[in-house]
Protein backbone atom coordinates (compact mmCIF):
# COMPACT_ATOMS: atom_id res chain seq x y z
CA UNK A 1 0.00 0.00 0.00
CA UNK A 2 2.79 2.47 0.78
CA UNK A 3 3.84 2.42 -2.86
CA UNK A 4 0.28 2.68 -4.19
CA UNK A 5 -1.11 5.53 -2.02
CA UNK A 6 0.85 8.41 -0.54
CA UNK A 7 -0.56 11.25 1.55
CA UNK A 8 1.40 14.42 2.30
CA UNK A 9 0.73 18.00 3.36
CA UNK A 10 0.82 20.50 0.50
CA UNK A 11 2.18 24.00 0.99
CA UNK A 12 0.25 27.19 0.48
CA UNK A 13 -3.37 28.23 0.72
CA UNK A 14 -5.97 26.12 -1.08
CA UNK A 15 -9.58 27.06 -1.82
CA UNK A 16 -12.78 25.47 -3.09
CA UNK A 17 -15.17 27.72 -5.02
CA UNK A 18 -18.69 26.74 -6.06
CA UNK A 19 -21.56 28.80 -7.40
CA UNK A 20 -19.58 32.02 -7.02
CA UNK A 21 -18.73 31.46 -3.34
CA UNK A 22 -15.68 30.26 -1.44
CA UNK A 23 -16.70 27.09 0.40
CA UNK A 24 -13.31 26.21 1.83
CA UNK A 25 -9.98 27.85 2.44
CA UNK A 26 -7.10 26.14 4.20
CA UNK A 27 -3.38 26.05 4.80
CA UNK A 28 -3.80 22.46 6.03
CA UNK A 29 -4.55 20.64 2.77
CA UNK A 30 -3.35 17.11 2.09
CA UNK A 31 -2.45 15.67 -1.29
CA UNK A 32 -3.34 12.03 -1.89
CA UNK A 33 -1.62 10.24 -4.76
CA UNK A 34 -3.04 6.88 -5.75
CA UNK A 35 -1.41 4.79 -8.45
CA UNK A 36 -1.70 6.43 -11.87
CA UNK A 37 -4.66 8.66 -10.90
CA UNK A 38 -4.23 12.45 -10.78
CA UNK A 39 -3.42 13.76 -7.27
CA UNK A 40 -6.41 14.75 -5.13
CA UNK A 41 -6.44 17.63 -2.63
CA UNK A 42 -8.23 16.92 0.65
CA UNK A 43 -9.55 19.77 2.84
CA UNK A 44 -9.96 19.63 6.63
CA UNK A 45 -13.63 19.74 7.66
CA UNK A 46 -12.86 22.58 10.06
CA UNK A 47 -11.92 24.76 7.08
CA UNK A 48 -15.05 23.98 5.02
CA UNK A 49 -18.39 25.79 5.25
CA UNK A 50 -20.16 22.52 6.07
CA UNK A 51 -23.53 24.33 6.41
CA UNK A 52 -23.64 24.41 2.59
CA UNK A 53 -22.97 20.67 2.22
CA UNK A 54 -25.47 17.88 2.63
CA UNK A 55 -24.54 14.23 2.91
CA UNK A 56 -26.24 12.13 0.23
CA UNK A 57 -27.26 8.48 0.31
CA UNK A 58 -24.52 7.51 -2.16
CA UNK A 59 -21.54 5.48 -0.99
CA UNK A 60 -18.80 3.63 -2.83
CA UNK A 61 -16.14 1.23 -1.62
CA UNK A 62 -12.45 1.54 -2.43
CA UNK A 63 -10.36 -1.53 -1.59
CA UNK A 64 -7.50 0.74 -0.46
CA UNK A 65 -9.29 3.55 1.39
CA UNK A 66 -12.63 2.16 2.59
CA UNK A 67 -16.19 3.42 2.14
CA UNK A 68 -16.66 6.92 0.71
CA UNK A 69 -19.65 9.09 1.58
CA UNK A 70 -20.75 11.79 -0.87
CA UNK A 71 -21.91 15.37 -0.40
CA UNK A 72 -24.07 17.76 -2.39
CA UNK A 73 -23.36 21.49 -2.25
CA UNK A 74 -26.22 23.94 -1.79
CA UNK A 75 -24.95 26.93 -3.77
CA UNK A 76 -26.75 30.14 -4.66
CA UNK A 77 -26.98 28.89 -8.24
CA UNK A 78 -28.56 25.59 -7.17
CA UNK A 79 -27.63 22.17 -5.85
CA UNK A 80 -24.40 20.61 -7.09
CA UNK A 81 -25.02 16.90 -6.67
CA UNK A 82 -22.27 14.65 -5.30
CA UNK A 83 -19.64 17.37 -5.56
CA UNK A 84 -17.41 16.03 -2.81
CA UNK A 85 -16.61 12.92 -0.83
CA UNK A 86 -15.13 11.81 2.45
CA UNK A 87 -13.78 8.63 4.00
CA UNK A 88 -15.32 8.98 7.44
CA UNK A 89 -13.97 5.64 8.66
CA UNK A 90 -10.91 5.12 6.45
CA UNK A 91 -8.69 2.07 6.46
CA UNK A 92 -5.75 2.40 8.89
CA UNK A 93 -3.24 2.94 6.07
CA UNK A 94 -5.00 6.18 5.06
CA UNK A 95 -6.09 7.37 8.52
CA UNK A 96 -4.65 10.82 7.70
CA UNK A 97 -7.69 11.65 5.53
CA UNK A 98 -10.23 11.10 8.33
CA UNK A 99 -12.13 14.38 8.89
CA UNK A 100 -11.13 15.60 5.40
CA UNK A 101 -13.18 16.06 2.22
CA UNK A 102 -12.17 16.12 -1.42
CA UNK A 103 -14.06 17.69 -4.30
CA UNK A 104 -14.56 16.89 -7.98
CA UNK A 105 -12.72 19.52 -10.06
CA UNK A 106 -15.33 19.19 -12.82
CA UNK A 107 -18.05 20.30 -10.35
CA UNK A 108 -16.23 22.97 -8.33
CA UNK A 109 -12.99 24.92 -8.59
CA UNK A 110 -10.12 23.65 -6.47
CA UNK A 111 -7.07 25.90 -6.61
CA UNK A 112 -3.96 26.98 -4.82
CA UNK A 113 -3.70 30.73 -4.18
Amino acid sequence: MADYITIAPVPGTWVVRAGGAVLAETIGALELKEGDYPPVIYFPRDDIAMAFLEKTDKTTVCPHKGTASYYAIHAKSGIIEEAGWSYEDPKPEVEAIREYLAFYPNKVTVEQL
